[in-house]
């Protein structure tokens, strides 16, 4: 691994392109010969410029770049094109020789430009690809391009968590680093790539021991665009906007009430979308890094008057542990709030280390091992000689005598009997768990139906436990039913879905996983099979992607066949549920 400070200066030379096939692809697909090309939107910062460059990467094309400080100036974004009086008939004229034009920052071309722009894509000889940030005011001849559906529009999503954690880790930064970018800077590419560049520069980057990765604790280097960011709110709010901003983010993680404050005050807040209020009657800033901001900007005398005591988080943090307990006796792991652990994580403080055992053990029931040997090395910190957080540590690094982090029964504590039965399982020999798990439960009926070398059974457990987040345990029986099906189209739909669970799983290797392969779909295939999924029929995929109906038909055929299935209520089983997408 090249050392931590040689991979920032990279990023923040040439940040590595990462995720986005389906975009990718799409983008690509629309600058071809015989498209019409395509609108791509989104808020500053969401990488539609990098998106565009990334798809035409060796093709040729002309660039126009709307600026500014020539929104005044006719033509100006084309000043390099055409001669310097023209009319808007001779322009389109001069430019109809052009095959492939990109258009950047579509959203501040003069009004002459737009035009053209638009009179482009009206005639259609020209291929166009344009951005545009949506969150700005536009030229009524840019918006009608997709409006007036001369071109379609792809409104680009935030990059998705997953695709944010691998970017992050090619720069060697540790997982819950990753999160809580991820969480700051809300899928703003540029804000990400200026915070980790500054976070290095500043020194606030720090080694993890025996890892090779570093970690950011503690308040962000109070950068340009940082102070971009809170100066909306600091601005436009009124009198006494301030202060009440303040005591929210000295008051983080914990809730403050309406009764706290100035309703006035809270309402025009609220009017300018800077504080959100739950049904509680909870307020909470409603962007996560005018918190860390306000409290590394405000002065030192105030944050000490505003700063609860140390012992303000304890009963908070005693609660998340005990809902975080009790979720994992009852085998429920889905995602649930735990704002006070990691905004203690977040700022340096002390993790007790019976919380950061049963994080890291929640952690790695739903797979996410590299965050369970995070959170262990977090309670470790404290406690170098935790055994608890030593065992989930040694679990999650695969460091036991089996692999993927199950352990022999020797080493599991009391209480963990279930574990080590289960555990059993999960290495394919359930007779020494038979009658011992608890009756009825997800567990045992897995045992029973690898016991039975029932296929459709462990398909059945596997859905099961993927409902309760146990991810890694779903793919794993999804991965048995592959060797236990006799039609071999269902073994292929399981091992459809055993890996597409276990790529939810930070790269988890168990031995139930081993040797699972299939045919990759195509970033297109996969894009056809999201919407499929999502219930669109083929003709309404085709007029969202501007394909023919029959090419979506032949894309899903030629997936189905890679997949093992021609059930179309089965695609939602081979694509990532929304909501994991953005946990």
């Amino acid at each position: 691994m090249r050392n931590f400070r040689q991979d920032v200066k990279t990023l923040a030379t040439t940040w590595p392109f990462t995720g986005r096939e389906d975009e990718l692809e799409l983008v690509a697909v629309s600058s071809a010969t015989g498209r019409h090309g395509l609108v791509v939107t989104g808020p500053a910062g969401r990488g539609k410029t990098r998106l565009i460059e990334q798809a035409l990467r060796g093709t040729e094309h002309t660039r126009v770049t709307g600026t500014p400080d020539a929104q005044g100036l006719p033509f100006a974004a084309f000043a390099h094109l055409l001669p310097d009086t023209v009319s808007l008939h001779r322009a389109v004229q001069l430019l109809s020789g052009v095959r492939l034009l990109v258009v950047d920052d579509a959203h501040l071309l003069d009004e002459a430009s737009a035009a053209l722009v638009h009179q482009l894509a009206a005639h259609g000889r020209t291929r166009l690809l344009v951005a545009v940030v949506d969150e700005e005011p536009a030229p009524a001849a840019v918006t009608r391009l997709w409006t007036g559906e001369l071109l379609p529009r792809l409104a680009l999503a935030p990059l998705p968590r997953e695709d944010t954690a691998r970017l992050l880790a090619a720069a060697g930064l540790e997982p819950l680093t990753a999160a809580r970018l991820h969480h700051v800077c809300r899928g703003d590419l540029r804000l990400l790539r200026d915070l980790v560049t500054a976070l290095d520069a500043s020194g606030r980057l720090t080694p993890v021991p025996g890892t090779g990765e570093r970690a950011w604790r503690g308040a962000p280097p109070v950068i340009p665009a940082l102070r971009e960011r809170l100066a909306p709110a600091l601005r436009c709010s009124g009198p006494g906007a301030r202060d009440t901003l303040e005591r929210l983010a000295f008051a983080e993680p914990l809730p403050v009430y309406l009764a706290d404050f100035d309703l006035d005050v809270l309402e025009r807040l609220e009017t300018d979308g800077l504080i959100e209020v739950d049904d509680r009657g909870a307020v909470t800033l409603a962007d996560p890094l005018h918190g860390p901001v306000l409290r590394a900007t405000t002065g030192r005398l105030r944050a000490r008057r505003l700063a609860p005591g140390a012992d303000a988080y304890g009963p908070a943090l005693d609660a998340e542990q005990r809902t975080l307990a009790e979720r994992i006796e009852r085998l429920d792991v889905r995602p649930v709030p735990t704002p006070v652990g990691e905004w203690l994580v977040a700022e340096g403080a002390p993790l007790p280390a019976g919380y950061a055992a049963v994080r890291a053990r929640y952690a790695r029931l739903r797979g996410e091992v590299r965050d369970a040997a995070a959170w262990a090395r977090e309670g470790l910190r404290r406690a170098p000689d935790d055994p608890g957080c030593r065992r989930e540590l040694e679990c999650a690094q695969g460091r036991s005598t089996q692999a993927g982090g199950v352990r022999p029964r020797a080493a599991v504590a009391a209480g963990d009997e279930v574990d080590a039965l289960y555990e059993a399982v999960r290495l394919g020999v359930p007779e020494s768990a038979a009658g011992r798990l608890p009756a009825g439960s997800v567990l045992a009926r897995h045992a029973e139906a690898l016991a039975h070398g029932d296929g459709p059974a462990l398909d059945r457990a596997a859905e099961a436990l993927q409902e309760r987040g146990l991810l890694l345990y779903a793919a794993e029986a999804h991965a048995q039913a592959v060797r236990a099906h006799r039609d071999p189209r269902a073994a292929r739909l399981s091992r459809t879905r055993a890996l597409a669970l276990a790529g939810r799983c930070q790269g988890a290797r168990t031995p139930a996983l081993a040797g699972l392969t299939l045919g990759e779909l195509t970033a297109r295939q996969r894009q056809i099979v999201t919407l499929a999924a999502a219930g669109l029929s083929n003709r309404e995929i085709a007029e969202r992607l501007t394909l023919s109906v029959r090419t979506v038909g032949n894309h899903l055929y030629s997936a189905y066949t890679r997949l093992g299935t021609a059930d179309r209520a089965a695609l939602p089983w081979l694509v990532e549920p929304p909501a994991a997408r953005s946990a």
